[in-house]
């Protein structure tokens, strides 16, 4: 195993940079995630960490050695990709065994090392089928079992699941999570899908344009992100943002939006100042008439079973409400919704980042992360 540290790391194609002088460390067994929208450079990061990218700036370590200019081959990293890059004329054992028997590996050595990845991702009654006869997570388990005979010091994962139906992502997570935790091999794992980098990793690094937005614990980035864009971006469905402006006219701090106001805590900035205030759907709760924060207008309302989602209209925005599956709801009648503002978000109007309250915060969510 090994640590990752990336110090000023750049990456430009001809006169575009791509990456801007990012630099991170990966500790030794770590489960790193890097989430953000397609072009924000995640992707680009873990090619340049797996040697296919040639670094155009910075210095990059793997185990504390200077890899910059080593060959893949001599990283000691091994790969999973988003298409498998399985042989369809080979056997799974034999795709599985393939990287071993080109670095000189006897194939009484490979046989045991095939064997025992393959009862680790619990396929060993595939090794005589060829990958056409595979379902998709089944051949993603193949492409895993021939980074995990290898026994690298690093596993890098590009978009693994992005390719399967609901269902067997569901499943796929928790078999990448099982084997991290049997593993322990550090690893980095590239998704464009936050909910995967929320339940997987340890740390999650979230990337916008090139440069890294904010990184920490999942529950860290999920109750205080530092600007709008993690807020809305982590958590799904993602946060409700009001934009308005202060109004202190009161007893108690509003935002005022269109032609009404919603209380808010009290945060440093002046009367008249334009910032957005974000909620997650979660802590808008149903209310009764009188008692409640804000009325809105259901637009629509989606049964999820456990709770429902309910899409709502409300001084010029839609906002999202998870609710009891009880609470009875009609499309384009009056609803009433309360929170409490220990529970609110405030973000510059202009930079996007964030706004600290006065005041005791709540950062634990009471039903937590979808």
């Amino acid at each position: 195993m090994a640590d990752i540290s990336l110090s000023k790391i750049v990456k430009d194609y001809g006169g575009l940079r791509a990456i801007h002088g990012v630099d991170l460390s990966v500790n030794d067994g770590e489960f790193v995630a890097f989430v953000g929208p397609s072009g924000c450079g995640k992707s680009t990061i873990l090619r340049m960490i797996a040697g296919l990218e040639e670094i155009s700036g910075g210095t990059l370590r793997i185990g504390g050695r200077v890899v910059n200019e080593v060959e893949p081959r001599g990283r000691d990293v091994a790969m999973v990709f988003q298409d498998y890059a399985l042989y369809p004329h080979m056997s799974i054992r034999e795709n599985i065994g393939f990287g071993l028997k080109m670095r000189g590996w006897k194939a009484a050595d490979i046989t045991p090392m095939v064997e025992n990845a393959a009862r680790l991702l619990q396929i060993e009654d595939l090794l005589g089928r060829k990958p056409g006869q595979l379902s998709g997570g089944q051949r993603q388990r193949v492409a895993m079992g021939r980074a995990i005979v290898r026994e690298p010091s690093v596993f890098l994962f590009d978009e693994p699941l992005s390719n399967l139906d609901a269902k067997l992502r569901v499943e796929m997570r928790t078999q990448i999570k099982r084997l991290h935790a049997m593993l322990g091999t550090t690893t980095v794992y590239v998704t464009h899908d936050q909910t995967e980098a929320m339940t997987l990793a340890d740390r999650v690094v979230v990337l916008r344009g090139g440069h890294i937005v904010q990184e920490g614990p999942p529950m860290d980035l999920y109750s205080q992100p530092n600007c709008r864009f993690v807020g809305e971006f982590i958590g799904s469905p993602k946060m409700n943002v009001l934009s308005g402006v202060i109004d202190r006219t009161g007893d108690t701090p509003c935002l005022r939006l269109a032609d009404t106001t919603v209380e808010i805590g009290d945060i440093p900035a002046q009367d008249g100042a334009r910032i957005d205030v974000g909620i997650r759907p979660e802590h808008l709760i149903w209310a009764e008439a009188g008692t409640s924060n804000l009325e809105a207008m259901v637009d629509v309302f989606e049964p999820l079973g456990s709770d429902t989602m309910a899409i709502c209209r409300f001084a010029d925005h839609e906002i999202s409400a998870r609710l009891a599956p009880h609470i009875p709801l009609r499309r384009n009648h009056p609803i009433h919704l309360s929170y409490d503002t220990a529970n609110l978000h405030y973000f510059d109007a202009d930079s996007g980042q964030r706004l600290e309250a006065r005041g005791p915060r709540i950062t634990q969510t009471a039903q937590g992360v979808a």
